[in-house]
């Protein structure tokens, strides 16, 4: 009965975090619209589904928390993701400013990878989520009730992933002026400069 219990725990909560349309998923929704065919999203849905499951796996483990209590590291890997954050915003905002649905330019594979990663791993939403709720959540499970609830919430994960690539893939071929995918670009990068502003809060707080 606890595994049961571990499971419809992982599942609720993996949704929970997953529907709220952060910097990741607007990402990879503004992806699936860009590209023509399904298949050459999925270098942007497997690279987010992979690196949520290495993030996941770390929380439940509790790595991260002893990762964050070294302030140097902390401290670099938020000015990582700073510079990672406004470069993304700046792209995504020109991309916006295109005139016509033609002149948008689909991501290649490399930089589908590239981006994704960085608004992954170097998202500090996303950490907070894995380490503060997902791995605190967990700690009320042990053995294989404990393996079962990392195993949904991982599941849960790519559900959602190519379910929001499909979803936006399909919107892409019913929006014939762009007006979405130019609306989903200022968005992102609006959300990137505010997570941008947080973050270098953060590090000049930690520093001074």
């Amino acid at each position: 009965m606890e595994i049961f219990y571990s499971i419809v725990n992982g599942l609720i909560l993996g949704f929970g975090l997953m529907i709220p349309l952060g910097i990741q998923n607007i990402f990879i929704l503004n992806q699936g619209i860009a590209q023509k065919n399904f298949k050459n999203i999925l270098p942007c849905v497997i690279t987010a589904a992979i690196c949520d499951t290495l993030l996941i796996i770390i929380g439940v483990l509790g790595v991260s928390l002893l990762i964050l209590e070294l302030s140097w590291l902390k401290i670099t890997f938020m000015i990582i993701g700073l510079f990672f954050l406004l470069y993304i915003s700046y792209t995504n905002w020109n991309m916006a400013s295109s005139r016509t649905k033609k002149e948008f330019k689909a991501y290649s594979a490399k930089k589908q990878i590239i981006f994704t990663i960085s608004v992954s791993i170097l998202n500090p939403h996303a950490i907070t989520d894995t380490i503060m709720v997902i791995g605190g959540n967990s700690i009320q499970y042990s053995g294989n009730a404990k393996l079962a609830y990392t195993l949904s919430c991982i599941i849960t994960s790519w559900i959602w992933f190519f379910g929001l690539a499909y979803a936006g893939n399909k919107l892409g071929k019913l929006d014939k002026t762009g007006h979405y995918i130019k609306l989903l670009n200022k968005t992102a990068a609006i959300l990137m400069l505010i997570v941008a502003l947080y973050l270098a809060k953060q590090i000049f707080d930690d520093v001074f």
